[in-house]
């Protein structure tokens, strides 16, 4: 079956036969066709919405509300009790070593983990921490993100996020990292917990990356 199949379909396996090569050479015509001469001046509308019109509680409902349907977590804290939900969550997770950036505030360290403060540690060191606690959805590489291996190796990751950190639309947030970008540093846009999809659409989640996602949302009492 398999032999006859080959012989009835030549163009198949190694795409070597008489009609791949035809149609390898009509799609190269095309391009040449559209490549000539000089290059069309194509019009790129800007007028399209720069900010969102939410505010205040509104918006940080909606982003709450948005984080979870990407199958995330929200807990929401006062700035004095960062470092008692994170120990809650470490519990929960059966966390007992935790990763942060160099510039998470002592505030945010839970005392009953192990802290291991990442100053450049080697991936097989990461692939043995439980967690990392850093700061913002959109990681930037500054000192309180870290380097994109920290929220990439360990299995789980808690990100803290103060209210007037959170922002309505993906232009408000491009320009507040036009100096993360100047500096080359590199921005990792977090959508909930790693994941991706086979050719069937089957989920499979800490394929690439932590395999669940604790949010806490920091607003003052």
């Amino acid at each position: 079956m398999a032999s006859r199949a080959s012989a009835d379909r030549p163009d198949s396996g190694n795409g070597r036969g008489a009609g791949s090569s035809a149609a390898r050479a009509a799609v190269l015509e095309r391009i040449r066709s559209a490549t000539r001469g000089e290059p069309l001046e194509v019009a790129v509308p800007r007028d399209y919405a720069t900010g969102s019109p939410l505010a205040g509680d509104a918006l940080t409902d909606r982003f709450a509300e948005r984080v979870s349907s990407y199958r995330a977590s929200v807990h929401r804290s006062a700035p004095d009790e960062i470092a008692k939900r994170v120990i809650v969550l470490a519990r929960e997770r059966g966390a007992r070593r935790v990763a942060v950036a160099p510039a998470v505030p002592d505030a945010w360290r839970p005392d009953g983990v192990e802290v291991v403060v990442d100053h450049g540690l080697a991936a097989s060191a990461l692939d043995r921490i439980d967690g990392a606690v850093t700061g913002t959805l959109v990681l930037d590489g500054g000192p309180r993100c870290g380097r994109r291996a920290l929220t990439l190796v360990p299995d789980w990751h808690v990100c803290v996020v103060e209210v007037d950190q959170v922002v309505g639309s993906v232009p408000e947030a491009i320009a507040a990292l036009h100096e993360a970008a100047g500096a080359g540093r590199p921005l990792t846009f977090v959508s909930g917990p790693s994941a991706t999809s086979d050719i069937e659409l089957s989920r499979v989640e800490g394929v690439h990356g932590p395999r669940t996602l604790d949010v806490v949302l920091v607003a003052p009492k």
